[in-house]
């Protein structure tokens, strides 16, 4: 028996050691994920790869062009974990999956994973500082399987500053049927190293789905991670924050869009180190039945002199009997640091609509209006870089999901 088969046994042996997670997990109390089986052989049952489709039609991770952006620097390796040379190269470097309270989905993904891609940003020999310039990537991924589990793995290499616009939109041509999607990134910033990620999460409507997003960050390394995400039968997204450098920094913010499904979103920071900073923040726009969960928890480690922390989350029903849960949490155990949070639910303001209104705009307009502001502006917070928002937003795509966002929920108000 070869190596990667023997991995993917073991893995799967641990799994069923260990169990699934339990109901009463406190992650995943508020919305429980889909048994192991699911994951491992999707929602229909069956572990044969009947959506497969090869890369060259689309499916799998897709490197693009951004713009006339310079891509120098960047090396890319799409690997198959089936072959034992190449997921010894995909997995190297990369922690055990452990006992955390998100260990199945990692053991699950051992045990299915196919493909992956290794991505390495390299520094431009003999430029130091600002003449580096920025790396722009955009990273596409369509499903290949009825159950599958893609793996990401990121290397940003020391000073190097780069973007990276990463996109899961569903097209049915390419697979037609609910899919089960275990994926996993693992992101490391060396020293100095920035990354700028703006993620883009849609799934089918029978879709289940479950992002694991892991970054560290060494000394002085700073991420900002931007999602947008909209519901499925199942929809996760956790990150992972590892701030193991001297004043690395951190921010996260979720645009979470809910009509009438299930979304939630995990992000757990770990301050290891002294004068690090991380910002988290949440906006969930839910109506009719969604269930939606902004689940926030930060660790500031023993030793973590000076640390800051700072969470922001906010629920706004839009329409019908939303169920928002909002979960901002601080585990503190060092004394001389700046630590806040809070959570707010409520509905759109109405000053703001009454001026809208004010100005002509009917009440459809100027709700869109309100919500696509506050939308720009939370991203805003947590990218400090105009021209990759203006260069996504041109798109239209922020303005076509609330433009559906709000026809829903005005749906359900007349329904």
């Amino acid at each position: 028996m070869d190596t990667a088969r023997a991995n993917t046994l073991a893995a799967r042996d641990h799994l069923r050691m260990q169990g699934w997670i339990a109901p009463r997990n406190e992650s995943f109390r508020h919305l429980p994920p889909p048994g192991a089986n699911t994951w491992l052989e999707g929602p229909a049952g069956n572990a044969e790869p009947a959506c497969d489709a090869p890369p060259l039609a689309g499916a799998g991770w897709t490197l693009h062009p951004v713009r006339n952006a310079p891509q120098g620097g960047v090396q890319a390796r799409w690997l198959d974990a089936q072959d034992p040379a190449q997921r010894a190269e995909l997995f190297a470097g990369l922690p055990q999956p452990g006992e955390g309270d998100a260990a199945p989905f990692a053991w699950a993904h051992r045990a299915l994973c196919r493909q992956g891609l290794r991505l390495r940003v390299q520094a431009t020999p003999g430029k130091t500082g600002p003449d580096q310039g920025t790396v722009w990537l955009q990273l596409r991924h369509q499903p290949r399987a009825e159950a599958e589990a893609p793996l990401l793995v990121l290397d940003v290499e020391a000073g190097v500053h780069c973007v990276l616009i990463e996109t899961h939109e569903r097209e049915p041509a390419q697979c037609d049927r609910g899919v089960a999607q275990n994926l996993h990134a693992h992101i490391h910033l060396g020293a100095g190293a920035t990354l700028q990620h703006l993620r883009i999460a849609a799934p089918g409507p029978r879709d289940q789905v479950a992002h694991h997003i892991h970054a560290r960050l060494d000394p002085h390394a700073r991420y900002e991670q931007a999602l947008v995400a909209t519901d499925a039968p199942y929809h996760l997204q956790r990150t992972t924050l590892d701030l193991q450098g001297h004043h690395a920094t951190a921010r996260s913010a979720g645009l979470l869009l809910a009509s009438s499904q299930a979304l939630e979103q995990q992000v757990h920071t770990v301050h290891h180190v002294a004068h690090t900073t991380s910002q988290v923040e949440s906006l969930a726009l839910a109506s009719g039945g969604a269930r939606v969960v902004a689940n926030a928890h930060t660790r500031i480690a023993p030793g973590a002199d000076e640390a800051a922390v700072r969470q922001r989350l906010t629920g706004i029903p839009l329409a019908g009997q939303p169920r928002l849960v909002l979960r901002p949490h601080l585990e503190i155990l060092h004394d001389q640091v700046q630590a806040a949070h809070g959570a707010t639910w409520g509905a759109l303001p109405e000053e703001a609509l009454f001026y809208a209104r004010q100005r002509g705009l009917d009440d459809a307009s100027a709700r869109a209006l309100i919500v696509e502001g506050m939308a720009h502006a939370l991203l805003e917070r947590c990218i400090d870089h105009p021209e990759l928002l203006v260069t996504w937003q041109d798109s239209g795509w922020l303005a076509q999901a609330i433009a559906r966002q709000l026809a829903s929920a005005q749906e359900v108000h007349h329904g």
